[in-house]
């Protein structure tokens, strides 16, 4: 397999697509590489606020599990974790031009249904 069969996306973050028994997995370390970078460097301009809202994230996160997803924490855990978000890197990662027909591509590759050893002994599967 060739490594841009496996990257069909390779920038602005590159992503890698591979094949998993039941599906596929995406790796997206790139961009994640990028996002605890701009973490890092919004706790070295304010380490205190960052880590209050961090520490509220989790306490809220918490109670949203002991209320479920439609309590007053949960939405509040949301709105924190998408301000935190704005601040540091928006979760979206942009997919542009041709890399986005090879990403499509790629995928659609790895969820054609593939026969298992057994089946191909006994001639079940093409």
């Amino acid at each position: 397999m060739s490594s841009t069969t496996r990257q069909p996306v390779d920038g602005p973050f590159r992503i890698y697509v591979d094949p998993t028994p039941t599906g596929i997995r995406l790796d997206v370390s790139d961009y994640l590489r990028t996002f605890l970078t701009g973490l890092a460097q919004a706790a070295d301009e304010d380490p205190q606020s960052l880590l209050a809202d961090l520490l509220e994230l989790a306490a809220l996160a918490r109670v949203a599990r002991a209320e479920g997803c439609d309590s007053h924490a949960a939405h509040a855990r949301d709105a924190l974790v998408e301000s935190l978000l704005t601040e540091v890197g928006d979760g979206r990662i942009p997919v542009y031009g041709a890399q986005a027909g090879r990403l499509r591509d790629r995928i659609a590759e790895l969820l054609v249904p593939r026969p298992v050893p057994a089946q191909r002994e006994r001639g079940e599967a093409a």
